[in-house]
């Protein structure tokens, strides 16, 4: 693997900024859509002999994408497989999820980290704004110490609905992570304070996360 890691280096170094190019109705911001994340990544990775793939896999709730980088000596290297659940069972639903899978898959796998507002439409939690919370994010909260411990920081002034996407992505990550029912359980109390935060700022958030916790465990018993 030392030429695509080699190769990896030089390409990161050419990454440009994921601009914030398109705008969400539901939370009157802007984020980096796919094709800008693409774009911030495309040159850098093609210029150092590098094939950026993703590719779906059969999954019944949603959709499941793997990002892969294949360097031109035959080496390839995957991120890891993405799950994201349709919020509706219909084209657009699937489309959603697909589109906000691809670009959170790619955006971990090449380390870019451009201001998330969009994730809402994906998950669904769009039937209210984070403006229901007029406190701002703390400045930091964190869960029990241990394996699974979540620390999540805010910068004075950030905005509610960044803080939130930061705590469901985290999340997310551990759970993608978790090996087994005792697992998703010890997340979810090591970082219960994390978790009564994220309630506090938007119920609609929380339940959508909690729905995540309950699918996962579900897919470990059908296992």
């Amino acid at each position: 693997m030392k030429n695509l890691f080699t190769s990896l280096v030089k390409a990161q170094k050419e990454f440009g900024p994921a601009l914030k190019s398109s705008t969400n109705p539901h939370f009157k911001s802007r984020y980096a859509d796919l094709s800008a994340c693409v774009e911030a990544v495309i040159d850098g990775l093609n210029n150092n002999g590098i094939m950026l793939m993703q590719t779906t896999h059969p999954c019944e709730d949603g959709v499941m994408v793997e990002t892969l980088f294949l360097h031109e000596s035959g080496e390839q290297l995957s991120s890891g497989k993405l799950h994201v659940p349709a919020s509706k069972h219909d084209a657009q639903g699937y489309g959603s999820a697909l589109t906000y899978a691809r670009r959170y898959s790619l955006m971990a796998a090449c380390g870019i980290a451009p201001t998330d507002d969009d994730g809402h439409a994906a998950t669904g939690n769009v039937t209210k704004p984070v403006e229901q919370s007029k406190k701002p994010p703390p400045a930091k909260v964190e869960g029990k110490g241990g394996t699974w411990n979540l620390v999540i920081s805010a910068d004075k002034g950030a905005d509610v609905g960044t803080w939130i996407d930061v705590v469901y992505d985290l999340t997310s990550k551990a759970l993608g992570l978790a090996k087994n029912d005792a697992d998703v359980m010890e997340i979810f109390k090591v970082n219960r304070s994390v978790f009564d935060q994220l309630k506090l700022a938007n119920e609609d958030s929380y339940k959508n996360l909690m729905a995540c916790f309950t699918e996962t465990k579900n897919n470990f018993k059908k296992a």
